[in-house]
């Protein structure tokens, strides 16, 4: 039943992974416990608020080029039907599943509702920000549910971001066997002291943590003052960090490296190398998995569309967003903007973080243009305007690109928030499509 709702969805140019999912469970409440238990080595999760399917894709693949079977939802569905569908879809006709591993991102808040279908035996845990408030709550609220959860699998290995104070101070609490991984040494010469830390505050003893530096939001070396607090021992530690050529560091004496965009990429190649490696994994082929990975769903994904080269990117809160603008500044070529930010149930309807996020940073001579779009297109556009940034408002998405492919500097870069990112990567892949399609008619 599942599988005749996917294609019926695909056919008709819908996503339709969760809807699946809803079905099968709809069908039979234990279908997830049933297939998740054919899995015949390990159950990997991610979780975490940035980074997840990114480093879960990255992980599939490292996974795969050991020459491992497995089940991965590529598409980002991290809810219990979404995860659901993934399972149901890899299984034959018959009900059977063949598969060595699953890899599996899961929604922080959907992790309660999962883990009593299956108990993982490893979970990676990219990072803790705040993330829509209206939904979430505040962080402590994640940080409990995710506690509860890990509670639920105590067996449960967690691969936790160590330069994150508040995911490493989840991981010590929670009982579980953990692994750390992290950058030690300094990166950046100064980062703007406004950004938003999450975590300046010891979860501990309550006092501000000391931080020797931060490489971004709360990201960094950090200690208490106050209690025994401090940033744990790094078992897989990044260093020799160079972003010139796309990014390379060394790890356990291997120099990897990728042409990738953007710092935050290093923690996503790092988290995957780090579970793998965590499972007793050799990773010969690391260097080509990196090589042959194609970001998908919208994660520095590109395109070629009559001449102009389009970078997707998704941007959801604060510390996110601000990632994304340093992986656009690091471009120093002439670039055109598009930001599209929607305010539906799953983004969330409180979009209070956008005054959160530095968009000053896009004051440079090399920005082209800035144009703002989608549902909150119209609050976008008094944000630019209180940073004295002069932007173009085109409501429809559509319509906003092809003003950029026409009349911008063939550099173009399209940050959206959740929702927005299924149906703008729709556009553009049509858009690139159709130019294919030319090409090959001439």
């Amino acid at each position: 039943m599942a599988k005749i709702v996917s294609t019926a969805c695909r056919i008709s140019g819908r996503q339709g992974v969760t809807f699946a999912g809803k079905v099968a469970l709809k069908a039979d409440p234990q279908i997830l416990k049933d297939l998740a238990g054919q899995v015949r080595e390990k159950i990997f999760v991610v979780c975490g608020t940035n980074g997840k399917t990114t480093t879960n894709n990255l992980l599939c693949s490292a996974v795969e080029s050991e020459g491992k079977k497995l089940v991965c939802n590529h598409t980002g569905s991290n809810m219990l039907a979404g995860v659901a569908a993934a399972f149901v879809l890899a299984a034959k006709n018959n009900g059977k599943l063949d598969a060595d591993y699953a890899c599996i991102e899961i929604d922080e808040a959907s992790t309660l509702r999962i883990f009593p279908h299956f108990k993982p035996d490893y979970m990676v845990l990219t990072n803790l920000f705040r993330d829509q408030l209206d939904r979430y709550g505040e962080i402590d609220i994640t940080m409990d549910m995710l506690k509860r959860a890990m509670q639920m699998a105590p067996d449960m290995t967690v691969i936790v971001n160590g330069d994150d104070a508040l995911s490493a101070y989840l991981a010590m609490e929670s009982g579980n066997p953990y692994k750390t991984y992290g950058i030690t040494e300094k990166v950046f010469d100064s980062q703007s002291e406004h950004e938003i830390r999450e975590g300046r505050f010891c979860k501990k003893c309550g006092a501000r943590l000391e931080y020797d530096f931060y490489h971004y939001s709360q990201i960094g070396k950090y200690d208490c003052p106050n209690c025994d607090f401090t940033r744990p021992v790094i078992d897989y530690e990044a260093s020799g960090i160079s972003m010139e050529n796309g990014l390379c560091f060394e790890v356990e004496g291997r120099r990897v490296a990728a042409d990738y965009k953007g710092f935050y990429n290093i923690y996503n190649i790092l988290a995957a190398y780090s579970a793998a490696r965590t499972a007793g994994m050799s990773l010969a082929h690391f260097d080509q998995v990196l090589a042959e990975f194609n970001p998908q769903n919208g994660r520095m994904e590109e395109f070629e569309i009559e001449g102009t080269h389009v970078i997707l990117n998704l941007a959801k809160n604060p510390a996110g967003f601000n990632q994304n603008i340093s992986a656009v500044m690091e471009d120093e070529k002439e670039k055109d903007i598009v930001i599209v930010i929607n305010d539906n149930a799953q983004d969330g309807t409180d979009i209070s973080w956008l005054w959160d996020v530095d968009f000053d940073r896009f004051a440079e001579d090399h920005i082209h243009s800035i144009t703002v779009s989608g549902i909150r297109c119209q609050d976008m556009l008094l944000r630019m305007k209180y940073v004295d940034i002069y932007s173009e408002l085109i409501g429809d998405v559509k319509t906003a690109i092809e003003a950029r492919i026409k009349d911008g500097c063939k550099n173009l870069y399209v940050l959206v928030n959740y929702t927005a990112l299924f149906s703008t990567r729709n556009i553009l892949v049509e858009m690139a499509g159709k130019k294919t399609n030319r090409s090959n008619k001439n």
